[in-house]
């Protein structure tokens, strides 16, 4: 069957494919970029262009390492080894089940978790056509566990960032000459970390292999870059003498919006680093099966053009629905202004980032929404709209089963189809 339907299976999983990835633009890019739009710190406009350039090169260049885990580790296919369409028919309804899961959310404006979709999908698949004990309960119990740690590490990392530009800038007497002192230090720990963890073991598919003592220098250089072009920009800004305290807040909140151009790169980097592989994981699975001629290999080479197909969904997806969320995680949460945005956005990329490289599935939207949170508790909890924070939380409970149910559905569906 995989011969005979071969160029059937491959048409329908590349257009799958870049549906789930067109998906996760729609919905989960928001998160990357809702912080910058909500703050006012960049339009939407503006959002889509950073995104096109850093979610591309995320999932392009650091996409590899989170995929396996997507495709290897949900489920165990030994049972069906004999029966490869089995398992294809399961990752097309995954992909079917998860993409169309995300266009109604997206539609209606709520931030579900394309990691959940695609997790709940793969298992809903594995249940009804391998069996319950198909599923690798335990990897699924690390990734619900990361669905608990990363917004409350997202949160904390937010709420200490937020503090510390409270202490160092906002409650001194100085608060203007203290952030012009400051801010490339912040830039600096954007380029640094991002760069860091990518350059760890990131690239390998591009053949780029470095020690860890060179990850660290490369990082560092990049890190300083980023400082000295966050000086330069600040030292544009004309800063009049013996400003009042209000209006030095006002140009405080002007530097770090402009600081938000280099957290918006980083956070949506970032995701394109982790989220790709909700998209590709199964596409990716089946072309190396197809490849193989039906055989189920346990290692397979993922193909540059599938990151590349990713990176191209993902952009897509944002700049066609992805206003719709957007609106959502950058303005009904809580306040946010660029200090507050520029904390939360770094908090966020720094958990997306070392989650990509410890090859855990998180949700990005969980740690943004964490993030927004943390920043808001700094202020106090006033500052959240808890109802808002409820009825997201409540879309993320049922995301998992709604997964699980459409993908069963499609299964039962190609199985008929193909039989």
């Amino acid at each position: 069957m995989i011969v005979e339907y071969g160029s059937v299976f491959f048409t329908l999983a590349v257009v799958l494919g870049l549906y789930m990835t067109w998906g996760i633009g729609a919905n989960d890019v928001a998160n990357a970029m809702g912080t910058s739009v909500g703050s006012g710190a960049i339009s939407v406009k503006q959002a889509i262009i950073i995104a096109a350039i850093f979610e591309f090169s995320g999932a392009f260049l650091a996409g590899g390492h989170v995929t396996k885990t997507i495709r290897k580790s949900i489920i165990d296919p030994t049972p069906i080894m004999g029966n490869p369409e089995i398992f294809v028919w399961g990752m097309l309804s995954a992909l079917i089940a998860a993409a169309l899961w995300l266009t109604i959310a997206s539609w209606m404006g709520w931030p579900v978790s394309t990691t959940h979709s695609i997790i709940g999908s793969i298992v809903g698949f594995a249940i009804v056509g391998i069996g319950v004990d198909a599923v690798n309960w335990s990897k699924i119990g690390t990734i619900v566990l990361s669905w608990i740690v990363s917004p409350l590490v997202g949160g904390t990392l937010a709420f200490i960032l937020m503090r510390s530009v409270q202490k160092f800038i906002l409650d001194t007497n100085t608060p203007l000459l203290n952030a012009k002192r400051y801010a490339p230090f912040y830039v600096f720990l954007v380029g640094f970390l991002i760069s860091l963890v990518t350059l760890f073991k990131g690239l390998k598919h591009l053949y780029i292999d470095l020690s860890i003592t060179q990850s660290f220098i490369f990082a560092g250089i990049i890190g300083f870059i980023f400082a000295v072009l966050a000086q330069i920009l600040i030292n544009r800004i004309i800063i009049k003498k013996e400003l009042s305290i209000h209006d030095q807040f006002s140009q405080i909140e002007k530097i770090f919006g402009m600081m938000m151009i280099f957290s918006a790169s980083a956070m949506a980097f970032a995701h394109g680093s982790n989220d790709v592989a909700n998209g590709i994981g199964p596409l990716a699975a089946i072309i190396s099966i197809l490849e193989s001629g039906g055989e189920m290999t346990q290692k397979s080479n993922l193909p540059i053009w599938i990151l590349l197909l990713g990176g191209f969904g993902i952009v897509l997806g944002l700049s066609t629905l992805g206003y719709r969320v957007i609106k959502t995680i950058g303005s009904k949460i809580t306040e946010l202004v660029p200090t507050r945005g520029f904390s939360a956005e770094l908090a966020a990329a720094a958990t997306v980032v070392i989650a990509s490289r410890t090859g855990i599935p998180v949700s990005t939207t969980q740690i943004a929404v964490g993030a927004v949170m943390g920043v808001g508790l700094a202020r106090g909890i006033g500052a959240l709209d808890l109802r808002i924070i409820g009825g997201i939380m409540m879309s993320w409970v049922i995301t998992l089963p709604v997964g699980a149910i459409l993908s069963i559905f499609f299964f039962f569906f190609f199985r008929g189809v193909f039989l």
